[in-house]
């Protein structure tokens, strides 16, 4: 059976490879030239000498069972291309929280307890909190907000550990932010296996982490991975379906693992009136976010990666020293989850935010990059659109009903079970 994956993200790549080893003749379409989507590498500058970037300052965690796996299948070495440390959340004069190699939940139950600069009054708060969602299976109603979920929290306890924990998972604030998705999150992460809220940091761009080993292992298998062909149009024929960039080919299913406007476009231009299915994708609410990449020849952190007090005026989360994960010295990399505003004034922003918070006054900016649909609005009680649109039409991406936030497990689980789905 032949089968047409259109978008080679992270998705795209793994319901292509799932495809191929069911035994299904896979053709991988991909608009650019580089494969990988919202997470893939960038050309940059600096110093005057060309670096790799990446279109925005991803991180795995331990709990990414299926995306290790998979990079594992595809010849990955893990070890050497992510940097696995303990869940650390510390911030630039050394208070926050470090959790040490325990089993869960005693992992988290000292961490929070050894939590520098945190009261004792935080700390309990934390615990009592945390203890009650354990009770309650990690379930709470639908409409509630990781704000609601947080009632009791200390207002220190919310801003050093929840508030930087959620909006770097579902890239939603927590006023706004699914509580039940972050549950989620939470509990595969502290609590359900020994080493899942490690912090695995890439040391290789993000296209080398798996969608280039996924494109070298389909074309090695005799799949057919097109880049730099943009898919025009599809429609159905009979029970076949055809396929249109350049040329027009036939196949007899189609997995949508493009941007959720792209697969409304392709889907509303097919002729198709599949449901809901097309109003739940329009309906979508998306986030953005910027990554500022900024160097001066002695700009260093004393950890790989850092959390920032931000607010309206310093809206950075995190910074990541991207010389202690390969790349050049000096080359620092600040991410603004559920980002605002223009690229410009956030570079400008960022820049005051390091000299007050790093007392880096000479940082430089190199890049600023802005992903505008960088993931959906996780929000309370969210319809997501299904992996089955019509027959011989799947859908797949980290916007896809499921129980993750638009993360690359998200992705990477999406895209295998799209692939499962055919027939």
């Amino acid at each position: 059976m032949r089968v047409a994956v259109i978008g080679a993200g992270w998705a795209g790549c793994a319901a292509a490879v799932e495809a191929t080893r069911l035994g299904y003749q896979v053709t991988l379409f991909e608009t650019t030239r580089v494969a990988g989507g919202r997470a893939r590498r960038v050309g940059g500058t600096v110093a005057g000498k060309p670096v790799v970037l990446d279109n925005g300052q991803h991180i795995l965690i331990g709990a990414y069972a299926e995306t290790l796996r998979l990079m594992k299948d595809l010849g990955v070495d893990v070890d050497a291309s992510l940097l696995r440390m303990p869940l650390t959340l510390r911030f630039p004069d050394g208070s926050g929280l470090k959790l040490p190699q325990l089993p869960p939940p005693f992992d988290a139950l000292s961490g929070i307890l050894l939590a520098r600069g945190w009261s004792w009054a935080d700390k309990l708060s934390l615990l009592k909190v945390a203890t009650g969602w354990q009770l309650r299976k990690f379930q709470c109603d639908p409409g509630a907000s990781v704000t609601d979920l947080c009632r009791g929290l200390t207002p220190g306890a919310m801003a050093s550990l929840i508030e930087p924990l959620c909006v770097s998972a579902l890239n939603t604030p927590a006023e706004r932010a699914s509580g039940q998705v972050f549950l989620r999150v939470m509990h595969d992460s502290l609590f359900a296996e020994s080493g899942g809220s490690n912090l695995l940091l890439p040391r290789a761009d993000l296209s080398a982490l798996l969608p280039d080993a996924a494109l070298r292992w389909l074309t090695a298998q005799g799949g057919t991975v097109r880049l730099g062909a943009r898919v025009q149009s599809m429609a159905p024929l009979g029970s076949s379906w055809v396929v249109s960039t350049d040329v027009s080919t036939a196949f007899d299913c189609v997995v949508l693992a493009c941007p959720p406007h792209e697969a409304a476009r392709l889907v509303e231009g097919s002729g198709l009136q599949p449901g809901d299915w097309l109003a739940q994708v329009k309906s979508l609410q998306h986030e953005a976010l910027t990554t500022v990449y900024a160097w001066a020849p002695d700009a260093r952190l004393e950890h790989p990666m850092l959390a920032l007090a931000a607010n309206a005026d310093s809206p950075a989360q995190f910074v990541f020293d991207r010389a202690q994960l390969g790349g050049p010295a000096g080359l620092l990399a600040f991410v603004i989850s559920a980002s605002t505003g223009d690229g410009a004034s956030l570079a400008t922003q960022v820049m005051a935010q390091a000299a007050q918070q790093l007392g880096l006054d000479t940082l430089q900016v190199v890049q600023t990059i802005v992903e505008k649909r960088a993931t959906f609005a996780c929000t309370p009680g969210l319809l997501r659109p299904a992996v089955e649109v019509a027959p011989g039409l799947y859908a797949c991406g980290d916007y896809i009903a499921g129980p993750y936030p638009a993360t690359l497990e998200g992705a990477v689980r999406s895209g295998l079970e799209a692939a499962r789905r055919l027939h």
